[in-house]
């Protein structure tokens, strides 16, 4: 098979596109044919060394396809079942790949397989922060970074489902008109005010904001903890931007007693139950209309790097895929 390997830690110019042998699934294990994967930053952390792994990898976390083949032991599939996954482990960046069973979860008929892929991870990235991380309510003000991303459109809209208002930051007028449309109530331009903490203040009477899901990390952090009310929380989770320096907890005293967490899915979605429950409300809406899934770009799976450098350099709106 043909897969996208990283032969190093290093920028977009080490993931090499190369034949390999296709994996063989174990006990409990299922090979996926993939239809489509999904593109995130943890990818990129990861192909950088920000995150340590061994060399030579295959990246890709998340992804949807058909079942190929059963490991010894599978019955919660069968060959020809179209599934999706955001598993935590890497190989998605593949024309087949090796998945636990139990990671694995149905697509429904109504939703593509390409835009499962484009669901999974920011989907249910977003269900947990909303739900779980700060139990978003209805009348709550919502700081959203990135807004015009796929994280940031997904948010949006599970913030606007639970009846809150959300400020979201974009650095362009047509990265606000995408921002809107996913339901914003208020669009800060950060290339254009001189104090972002301030703006956000101005937009709430002085109060500040119940919380900020900031995926940006070290040139939003500042100014997203200046952005809280008293006993506001920060959730930062990501570093699109790069990671944010080690933080002296008398900045969350100073601030007005603020709460600070830096989150990832794999704790959030750790038990079956935890992944069926976000798996399948995300699912569900994407196939009632309930959640708009923007993909903002596809790249053959040959062009993984390219990919990666758009993503990086914040050239996308949206999801970006690749398609072997």
């Amino acid at each position: 098979m043909r897969a996208t390997v990283a032969a190093k830690a290093g920028g977009p110019e080490v993931l090499e596109y190369r034949e390999v042998p296709v994996p063989r699934p174990g006990p409990g294990q299922v090979l996926v044919r993939v239809a489509a994967v999904g593109v995130n930053f943890i990818d990129t952390y990861l192909r950088s060394g920000v995150y340590p792994r061994s060399f030579p990898t295959i990246l890709g976390s998340e992804g949807a396809g058909t079942v190929e083949e059963l490991g010894e032991g599978v019955s919660q599939v069968a060959v020809g079942d179209r599934v999706a996954w955001a598993d935590g482990n890497t190989g998605a960046y593949a024309e087949f790949d090796v998945v636990a069973a139990d990671r694995l979860v149905a697509v429904p008929e109504r939703v593509e397989l390409e835009t499962a892929a484009a669901a999974m991870l920011q989907g249910m990235t977003a269900h947990y922060l909303i739900n779980s991380t700060w139990p978003l309510k209805a009348g709550e003000t919502a700081l959203i970074h990135a807004a015009a991303g796929g994280m940031g459109q997904a948010l949006t809209q599970l913030a606007k489902a639970k009846g809150a208002r959300v400020i979201g930051t974009t650095s362009s007028a047509e990265k606000e008109r995408i921002a809107r449309a996913a339901g914003a109530d208020e669009v800060i331009r950060y290339t254009e005010v001189d104090d972002l903490a301030a703006e956000v203040r101005r937009l709430t009477d002085g109060k500040g904001v119940d919380v900020v899901y900031d995926g940006v990390g070290a040139s939003t952090f500042d100014a997203s903890l200046a952005s809280l009310r008293k006993r506001g929380l920060l959730a930062l989770y990501g570093g699109a931007s790069g990671q944010v320096p080690p933080v002296d907890p008398q900045r969350l005293n100073r601030a007005g007693s603020v709460f600070l967490t830096r989150p990832t899915l794999t704790d959030y979605v750790e038990t079956r139950e935890d992944l069926a429950w976000r798996s399948s409300e995300i699912l569900a809406a994407v196939a009632a209309g309930d959640l708009a899934v923007n993909i903002g770009a596809r790249f053959p799976l040959s062009q993984a790097a390219d990919a990666h450098t758009a993503l990086s350099g914040r050239a996308t709106t949206g999801k970006v895929l690749l398609l072997p």
